[in-house]
């Protein structure tokens, strides 16, 4: 997998690619439509930020690639790759409790606070991890 030199695409599968670790300089793309609603992306190797209609979607500290972001009723999947120790942050359901998968690995149950975020860290590189955050029924 790579860097997305545009900032952000849409896949055939309708899923969402975006993000560039690689570059110092900001890439911004404002006014990304899908189905109606409005993407934002800035990206660098120090931040990728994701937005959508106006608020924060995923964001990762240092920059990442993301690849196939998919989020549903019951789970969120996506491919993450990058350099070293990086923190994630993800908008999903407020005040809900989702496990949280990384290549198949069960690694914590956690809860979103009261505007829908979690948080969490993963080491990086450029192999992809593979993240599954599941809703607790």
């Amino acid at each position: 997998m790579s860097a997305i030199k545009e900032g952000i695409i849409l896949n055939e599968d309708k899923t969402l690619s975006f993000g560039n670790y690689e570059v110092t300089e900001k890439i911004k793309v404002t006014d990304f439509n899908v189905d109606g609603n409005i993407y934002k992306i800035r990206t660098h190797n120090e931040v990728t930020r994701l937005s959508k209609n106006g608020n924060l979607l995923l964001e990762t500290v240092p920059g990442a690639t993301i690849h196939n972001l998919s989020i549903k009723e019951k789970e969120a999947n996506f491919s993450i790759e990058g350099l070293g120790d990086t923190l994630i942050t993800l908008e999903l359901e407020p005040n809900t409790n989702y496990s949280l998968f990384i290549n198949d690995v069960n690694i914590d149950k956690i809860k979103t606070n009261l505007s829908g975020k979690i948080n969490f860290s993963t080491t990086l590189s450029k192999e992809p991890q593979e993240i599954k955050i599941e809703k607790h029924i």
